[in-house]
Formats: structure tokens, C-alpha cells, sequence
């Protein structure tokens, strides 16, 4: 099969290195020529993945429209910038072709989901997400991953399966879309709570209060935009919000870290060269949360601290002295 990638950053690339992997042929489109140039010329990503060398099945192409004629379509831009990606694509993606959400975020302006993105400016096209704990540089080199892909359509999730899975990169199926994709991107902002805690130095305990109550407050947005229960136990929920809030390979986590440290959002947020999508999804997930009356302290804290200017110690005091409840 002929696959398409839009968005080759690390995450897309490691994608490519998956479907190249099975066989086929895959053309990725990025905003950054040099991501191209690089990987025609010289089979390496020039920011991301070091050391790896992509397969000869994996090109860039310079014309948006020619990838995204693909009959499967990975999307793997960052989650802020998949609308106008989407209104770009419209009128170039072919009826019955599939795309496969691969990004981890809520869109801040709107509070969108990416499936409902999709369905709104391609509609021709069919859906799915792929989500789960995993770090782009370990799926490149053919470590072991388990991830979830959510479809409504079973022939759609077939057909996905023969393109991604492998023995390495283990694929746990649902029809719960809207599940997968929450739970993958509010640990985004439970990773940024963590590393603030751990950049503070209050301790693993701590640590572990940020991700106990975390996955409650998660729990509770996704039953409210109608996800189901059990999708918060599988990789996509409890595995991708553990991996990515102890670990410094996380973005959002070493992020967290360093706003800990130096105690000064604003700087660390604007010195950061890479897309960490917990900060803007903390945005979005805290109006959510006020759209539909849920209570989410940790996010609205780290909210608080991000956008607004809020002490960090103060917004942590204020959380250690809520009155105790269930």
C-alpha cells in the first residue's frame, strides 16, 4: 500500500519506520523543507530520531495534495494546527480513504476533539485514533509498544491493523473514540503537573498524588464527554499517563521540570523549540471542565500556572488544603 504522513516530527517519523517496516511505500508531507531535503537525500531526520536510518521506502514530498490523496492518511501534526492542515487537505482526499488521528490534543479555541475535526472538513473520509504510551525514538528503534486504535468501522480497524501492527507494536482495538483521544491528551497536562512536582522537589509520593488523582479527573471529563469507563485502563489511559509522567523523555514532563525549577512559566514556555501539547490542552481541558461543571483541580492549577501567571507554591498549597473528600 502507498500511506501518506502529514506532520513529520518525531512522532510521524516513527510512524513511517512502522508502515515502512510491513512493506509499504510511505510519503510524508511537512511544513519544514529541511525535513524533507534531509530525509531524500540522506535518509535521516535532521532535528529528530538521531542515529536512525529511515527506510528507502520512506520519501518526503513537497505538495501537500499528492499525500493526502493517500487511501490511508496518518495525521500527526500538532493538535493546534490540524484545522487549517484539514482545510488545506479538504478537497484532495479521495471518498473512502482513511484517516488515522495520530496527535494528542484538544483543539483550544473551540475545545474540539481531532476525530471531530475530521468529520466536520474531510467528511468524505472515514475516521480512527491511534493512541498510547509511546515514545517516538523506542518505536523507531523496534522496541516493544502496545497502543490503542479506536474505530466505529471494524473494516476500518482491519485495515489500519495490516498497515501498523507488528509483533513489536502491539494493537489494542475499541470503538471509543472519544475515550482514546481524551485520555491521551490530558495526561499531557498531568505529565506538566508531574514535572513541576518533581522540578519543586517535593518527592515521588507526591508524584504519585499528582497521577492518583490525575487519572480521577481524567475519569471524570471523559465520562462527561461521553467516553467510556473502561478505555481509561487500557494504553491509551493508565499506560500513557504513567510512561509520560515519570519519564525525562516526555516533553510535557521535562517541560513541567524545568517550569519547577526555575519557577518561571512564561520564559521556559518561550525558550522551548519542540510542540509540548499539554500546554495549550491545559487550556482547553480548563474550559472544558468549566463548560460542564466538572472539578479538576490539578489542570486548572497548572493552567493557572501556565497562562496565567499563577505562583506555583501558592497554586500547590492552595491543592494540598481542598477540603477532603472522596
Amino acid at each position: 500500500m502507498d500511506i501518506g504522513i502529514l506532520g513529520a516530527g518525531a512522532w510521524g517519523t516513527a510512524l513511517a519506520t512502522v508502515v515502512a517496516r510491513n512493506g509499504h511505500t510511505v510519503q510524508f508531507w511537512d511544513p519544514v523543507r529541511d525535513i524533507i531535503d534531509n530525509v531524500n537525500s540522506k535518509h535521516q531526520h535532521p532535528f529528530a530520531l538521531p542515529g536512525i536510518k529511515l527506510d528507502d521506502k520512506i520519501m518526503g514530498v513537497e505538495q501537500v495534495e499528492n499525500v493526502a490523496k493517500k487511501s490511508v492518511l496518518l495525521l500527526a501534526l500538532p493538535s493546534q494546527a490540524m484545522r487549517l492542515s484539514l482545510e488545506m487537505i479538504s478537497n484532495h482526499v479521495s471518498p473512502n480513504s482513511i484517516m488515522l488521528v495520530c496527535s494528542k490534543g484538544i483543539e483550544l479555541e473551540t475545545g474540539a476533539l481531532m476525530t471531530d475535526l475530521v468529520k466536520d472538513l474531510v467528511p468524505q473520509a472515514s475516521v480512527a485514533v491511534l493512541s498510547g504510551p509511546t515514545f517516538a525514538s523506542e518505536v523507531a528503534c523496534g522496541l516493544p509498544t502496545a497502543v490503542t486504535l479506536a474505530s466505529k468501522n471494524s473494516s476500518v480497524s482491519g485495515e489500519l491493523v495490516k498497515t501498523l501492527s507488528r509483533k513489536e507494536f502491539r494493537m489494542y482495538l475499541t470503538n471509543d473514540l472519544v475515550g482514546t483521544q481524551v485520555t491521551g491528551s490530558v495526561k499531557n497536562v498531568l505529565a506538566i503537573a508531574c514535572g513541576i512536582s518533581d522540578g519543586r522537589s517535593y518527592g515521588d509520593n507526591a508524584r504519585s498524588s499528582v497521577i492518583t488523582r490525575g487519572i480521577a479527573e481524567v475519569g471524570r471529563l471523559n465520562k462527561a464527554l461521553g467516553g467510556k469507563a473502561d478505555t481509561l485502563m487500557g494504553p491509551s489511559g493508565v499506560g500513557d499517563i504513567v510512561l509520560t509522567c515519570t519519564s525525562k523523555q516526555s516533553r510535557n514532563y521535562s517541560l513541567g521540570h524545568s517550569i519547577g525549577s526555575s519557577r518561571n512559566a512564561a520564559n521556559v514556555i518561550q525558550s522551548s523549540t519542540d510542540t509540548v501539547e499539554g500546554v495549550a490542552t491545559a487550556a482547553s481541558v480548563a474550559k472544558l471542565s468549566a463548560k460542564h461543571g466538572i472539578n479538576m483541580p490539578i489542570t486548572e492549577a497548572v493552567n493557572k500556572v501556565l497562562h496565567h501567571g499563577a505562583d506555583i507554591d501558592t497554586e500547590i498549597a492552595q491543592l494540598l488544603t481542598r477540603p477532603i473528600s472522596n
